[in-house]
């Protein structure tokens, strides 16, 4: 199943020069850093570089100290810079593995010789500043309605229709967004598209959107941030940065009609959904999945990987991180407040990881 075509980034010469320039200083450092005392040392070690989404980049830093801890030569280490930036790093070569939440298009996987396999589940929530209401329900609908700025006040009657029980504020909406090359703007896009036939027309699925409403918050810690310490506003992240920075989000309406908050159990709901039975089919879009208890805006965050490789210390270090990643290092993954795969799909990933050896 093929993903939606992504549209051409919207970013500047000089943002896209920053970006690579940024994981060219980053590879620099690692090497420098990395480099033992002596040669005999330094023809044994292997820094495994991956770069992209800052959705999975606590993860993926916690993986790099704990595989670290395994006291082999083989270490790794996580730039986030985006998903379409690192999607166009492991397409250039540059790195070792990509990660983000946008599945490859097919010239992608052709040209670059790359695949995508699911890292673990992740659910992007809506989250809001208003410490007055301790529950907010929200729609797909009316979430399109306010990042399209169609609806500008908390007291609105498409958001009063939804909250009979509470009392909204008559206080405009604060609105933040992710600025383009984002996995979280892909995921986000994905659901509101399939709710909203107005922001399906207008906007579309795609990791950079042209929003016509809202301030840009660049990385997920700022977007939490942001919404944080801003009465009134609105944004969207992945929910470990919702929990561990403390922020309020909102219940969505799923297809079955019920609100659901994000969890590690409607978030697996949903990928049992649309994946099972058989567990195989690695499925590009897990937003609004027909299952009662799940969280709607779910999705998988991908790594990215090249098939190919003429360097064969680099990819037999990459074949190891990736077995302890899909075995022992999967339990750090719901440490860090991510949803494992689960097992039966985990048993299919790693069938496949064996196929790229």
């Amino acid at each position: 199943m093929n993903a939606p075509a992504r549209p051409s980034q919207p970013s500047t010469l000089w943002r896209r020069f920053y970006c690579s320039s940024l994981l060219f200083i980053w590879l620099v450092c690692i090497f420098a850093i990395a480099l033992p005392s002596t040669l005999a040392q330094a023809q044994n070690s292997v820094v495994l570089v991956g770069s992209g989404s800052s959705v999975p980049a606590p993860l993926y830093n916690r993986l790099a100290q704990e595989y670290a801890k395994r006291g082999t030569n083989a270490q790794m280490r996580y730039l986030p810079i985006g998903t379409s930036e690192g999607i166009k790093q492991i397409s250039h070569g540059s790195g070792d593995f990509g990660a983000g939440e946008v599945r490859l298009t097919a010239d992608e996987r052709a040209e670059a010789s790359l695949i995508e396999l699911p890292a673990v589940l992740i659910a992007i929530v809506p989250i809001y500043n208003l410490p007055e209401v301790r529950e907010l329900k929200l729609s797909g609908e009316v979430l399109a309605a306010i990042f399209l700025g169609d609806v500008k006040t908390w007291n609105a009657p498409q958001i009063a229709k939804l909250n009979a029980e509470a009392t909204l504020p008559n206080l405009p909406i604060e609105v933040f967004n992710r600025p383009g090359g984002k996995g979280s703007n892909y995921v986000f896009t994905d659901f509101l598209s399939k709710t909203n036939s107005k922001f399906r027309e207008r906007i579309g699925v795609t990791p950079s959107p042209q929003w016509p409403v809202g301030m840009p918050a660049e990385r997920s810690s700022d977007m939490a941030d942001k919404v944080k310490s801003t009465p009134g506003s609105i944004g969207y992240v992945e929910l470990q940065y919702a929990v561990k920075g403390n922020v309020a989000q909102a219940a969505v309406l799923n297809p079955s009609g019920r609100f659901v908050k994000a969890s590690a159990q409607s978030i697996t709901a949903a990928c049992q959904a649309v994946e099972a039975p058989h567990w195989s089919n690695f499925s590009a879009s897990l937003t609004n999945a027909p299952n009662p208890e799940s969280f709607p805006i779910t999705s998988f965050t991908w790594i990215y990987l090249r098939t190919k490789s003429n360097e064969s210390a680099r990819s037999a270090a990459t074949a190891d991180f990736l077995d302890w990643m899909y075995s022992d290092g999967q339990q750090f993954a719901g440490e860090e407040g991510y949803s494992q795969l689960p097992a039966p799909l985990l048993a299919a990933v790693r069938k496949k990881v064996n196929t790229l050896r």
